[in-house]
């Protein structure tokens, strides 16, 4: 197995290296871009538009929601899988909102239009579960079955169960969020949808009020506890998503009382943890970036420990920095043990371009010791994560699907590695999808614009349906990404 590895990882270098001389090392980030934000038309659950452009995804989960008697259509599938889980859907909304508020403007015009399509189709869901007093749903369909089956989200015959949280049981992870995500999106369409904005701003506050009033994990909640669990349990604790969803919404409606909140909940939310990792389950870094943006400008410096905290993490992902601690494959990547590491590269990335962004607007630089980190270093370093995952590695490999001539041909993903209903109207049951998932042939379908779980500490990858950690993309992977590709197809020649 070694020597095979060892082979074709040779051959991968090679064929890269001969790309490189046809056609220099640059990347088209525009169109990488456009085809990160294609990539959400293919988790689409529900009734496909018109023009829907993966044409080879049809309607599906058109009953979801039935046995609480609403409307739980639409959302994504946050994988490969089938199945709607609301955090991780909660938080690639955040990121798909914030990607468009902090880079929007240079983003090209149908683009921009496209990335608040993706946002719409989140949101429109999330509006859904909030639609009953006191309750919030959290996730709909059965993990356990759904995942014992390699099955169209088209012929979906595994129970679509529907998960509830009613108040005064908590859930303050989901619905802060939650509150997080819309108050985020209401700014993404405050200008081109004032309404639709207010309605998703007055949503948020219901959420995070819920969230608030309500304290604990919703995995903790037995009805949900064993079919959230080991898929997206609250690992890391509630208390930084009503820090985060709270700061959102501070930044959404400029209110002293969401900041006031901030200040005198902080301590005891766990606002001095510095973790260097950001993601569904833990919001921390992003928390400090975001929270710095009002420190940088100078509208208050009663959150200057929070600027503090998002400098610390800088300083413990930067390699120059005498306190580093972050973990890097020899190649370049970050990396962190676990599945689907690219979701940190992304989300890392993003964080650094964000605050690159903001400290434009002074002269600062960020003290690591003996070091200064300057907003230049922060886009190099972010850069050199982009073009590692678009091709620029020891593989050769671009690791977003349908980007270059060579990409990952055989992803973990139902709906792109069993033919289309299109090739094949018959049903195809639950068992019967197994000869896709063990064949050795190339997914029929291409899911353009994801990105996979991507390689492991050494940079080695192999092309295997079987090994999810590497060949599953996630929206989560996705979503920080399209804001990281808008700078830099805005700005293709920094260097």
């Amino acid at each position: 197995m070694r020597k095979m590895k060892a082979w074709r990882r040779l051959f991968y270098v090679a064929v890269f290296e001969a790309a490189l001389i046809g056609m220099g090392s640059g990347h088209d980030y525009c169109e990488a871009l456009s085809k990160a934000i294609m990539f959400f038309e293919g988790q689409r659950s529900g009734f496909l538009p018109q023009d829907q452009r993966l044409s080879w995804r049809q309607n599906s989960g058109l009953s979801d929601g039935w046995n609480y008697n609403t409307d739980l259509t639409g959302g994504y599938y946050d994988a490969g899988d089938n199945v709607k889980f609301g955090f991780p859907m909660a938080f690639t909304t955040t990121m798909l909102a914030w990607s468009v508020l902090e880079f929007g403007d240079v983003m090209p015009p149908n683009e921009l239009r496209n990335a608040l399509v993706a946002v719409r189709w989140a949101t429109d869901y999330l509006l859904k579960t909030l639609s009953q007093p006191d309750r919030i749903f959290v996730q709909v369909g059965d993990p356990n079955s759904d995942h014992d089956c390699w099955e169209r989200p088209e012929d979906m015959d595994t129970a679509r169960t529907t998960y509830a949280i009613d108040a005064p049981n908590a859930a303050s992870d989901v619905a802060g969020e939650t509150a997080a995500a819309l108050a985020a999106s209401s700014m993404a369409f405050r200008s081109s949808d004032p309404g639709y904005s207010e309605t998703l701003l007055r949503n948020a506050i219901t959420a995070f009020e819920f969230a608030d009033n309500y304290r604990g994990a919703y995995s903790d909640h037995e009805n949900v506890k064993y079919n959230a669990c080991p898929y997206y349990c609250d690992f890391n604790g509630y208390q930084d998503e009503l820090l985060w969803g709270a700061a959102w919404l501070r930044r959404a409606t400029e209110d002293d009382n969401f900041l006031n909140y901030i200040q005198s909940n902080g301590k005891t939310l766990g606002a001095d943890d510095t973790i260097n990792e950001f993601g569904w389950d833990n919001k921390h870094a992003g928390l400090n970036v975001l929270l710095s943006k009002e420190v940088i400008e100078g509208k208050t410096y009663s959150l200057e420990s929070y600027k503090s905290s998002a400098e610390s993490f800088i300083c413990t992902v930067i390699p120059e920095s005498p306190s580093s601690t972050m973990e890097y494959t020899p190649g370049g990547l970050v990396y962190r043990p676990g599945g689907s590491n690219l979701q940190h590269a992304t989300s890392i990335a993003f964080l650094e371009l964000v605050y690159a962004n903001y400290l434009t607007h002074t002269s600062e630089a960020i003290p690591c010791g003996n070091v200064y980190i300057s907003a230049q270093t922060l886009r190099q370093h972010a850069k050199r994560q982009v073009d590692y995952i678009l091709g620029d590695n020891p593989m050769g490999l671009s690791y977003m699907v349908g980007y270059s001539n060579y990409y990952p041909q055989r992803i973990h993903h139902r709906a792109s590695s069993l033919p289309s209903i299109k090739d094949h109207p018959q049903f195809i049951a639950c068992k019967e999808g197994s000869i896709y998932y063990n064949s050795t042939n190339p997914n029929p379908n291409v899911l353009v614009g994801a990105i996979v779980g991507g390689p492991d500490e050494n940079d080695d990858y192999l092309d295997d349906r079987s090994d999810f950690r590497q060949s599953e993309p996630t929206t989560y992977i996705n979503a920080p990404f399209i804001g990281v590709l808008a700078y830099f197809a805005a700005n293709p020649n920094f260097s």
